[in-house]
């Protein structure tokens, strides 16, 4: 960590499409290679295709795939007289968002779909319906930070 002053916060400005600022971080992330154009037009694409399979709005279903991917509590290494503790601790906003987006992402490029637009819309669809890998791993988390509750006392 930064032993001065802590990074300034770059404002993001909202995607052109949906004029959402989480879709633009979303994209951000999803960029690769610095090929920003490539990454909006699968994301705009997986969203066409989930309009075309869930029959809802797919900007909903967006937010409501990355709110249900969002972990409240996650454990911290916390060292203590030569032993190493995992402590459960509550998870900044921003952080869920963050950990949200990258987790959706990965889960995504790791299923075995064709292409990366089908990949994506599946992945958000089944976080909307609170399944696939997503939710799974922030159900890890939650399992680790609840099963090491014990050391929740270690807290700094």
């Amino acid at each position: 960590m930064a032993r001065r002053r802590s990074a300034q916060k770059r404002e993001i400005l909202p995607d052109p499409k949906y004029k959402d600022k989480l879709v633009a971080k979303f994209i951000n992330n999803l960029t690769y290679d610095g090929k920003k154009s490539l990454a909006e037009r699968i994301f705009y694409d997986s969203m066409e295709l989930m309009s075309a399979k869930a029959k809802e709005d797919p900007l909903a279903m967006f937010k409501k795939a990355v709110e249900n991917a969002k972990p409240v509590l996650e454990v911290k290494s916390r060292r203590v007289g030569g032993a190493t503790y995992q402590v459960p601790v509550e998870v900044r906003s921003e952080r869920k968002q963050a950990l949200a987006i990258r987790w959706l992402i990965s889960s995504a490029r790791s299923r075995t779909e064709r292409t990366m637009v089908e990949k994506l819309a599946n992945e958000l669809i089944d976080a909307a319906n609170k399944r696939g890998a997503a939710i799974k791993k922030k159900e890890d988390v939650h399992r680790m930070a609840e099963a090491n509750k014990a050391f929740a006392h270690y807290r700094w």
